[in-house]
């Protein structure tokens, strides 16, 4: 058997300070994440991270950069995944929308209420890639190719 990392996009989004995440529920409880999720068949992952922050929080995204990609595995008995976090801004919210299922509510909360929040967070990845946020981590967008449907 082929050993395979699930691929997962996620999203920082930062508003005055204060960053757009969302309470979902989770075979743990309610947990905080950033608007996230996987890389979907013949989705680039540009595409993938505007569906899922619209999915999730109603909002319209657009990235602007990469702030890092992340191998994680929370235990030898979970699945890995390789994670794709980008930075950007959000539009045209639509308070109308229904969110995703297991979604549960949005919240814009400060790196501090984010940190309280840590046992609350789905990983450890949320105050992770928010940190890198702050300390400036941009890579262009240029650096993600994708060659889907060739021929």
């Amino acid at each position: 058997m082929v050993w395979k990392p699930h691929v997962t996009v996620a999203a920082v989004i930062e508003k005055g300070g204060r960053f757009l995440l969302v309470e979902e529920t989770t075979a743990r409880g309610l947990a905080f994440n950033q608007p996230a999720g996987h890389l979907e068949e013949g989705e680039d992952l540009i595409n993938a991270v505007k569906r899922e922050v619209w999915e999730e929080t109603a909002w319209q995204f657009e990235p602007e950069a990469l702030i890092a990609t992340q191998l994680w595995r929370r235990n030898p008995h979970m699945p890995s995944f390789v994670r794709f976090c980008f930075s950007g801004t959000v539009n045209n919210h639509n308070p109308e929308q229904p969110l995703d299922d297991g979604i549960i509510d949005t919240h814009w909360l400060s790196r501090n209420e984010i940190y309280a929040k840590s046992q609350q967070l789905r990983s450890p990845l949320v105050l992770s890639t928010v940190d890198e946020y702050l300390k400036g981590h941009r890579y262009p967008l240029t650096i993600l190719q994708s060659f889907i449907d060739l021929e």
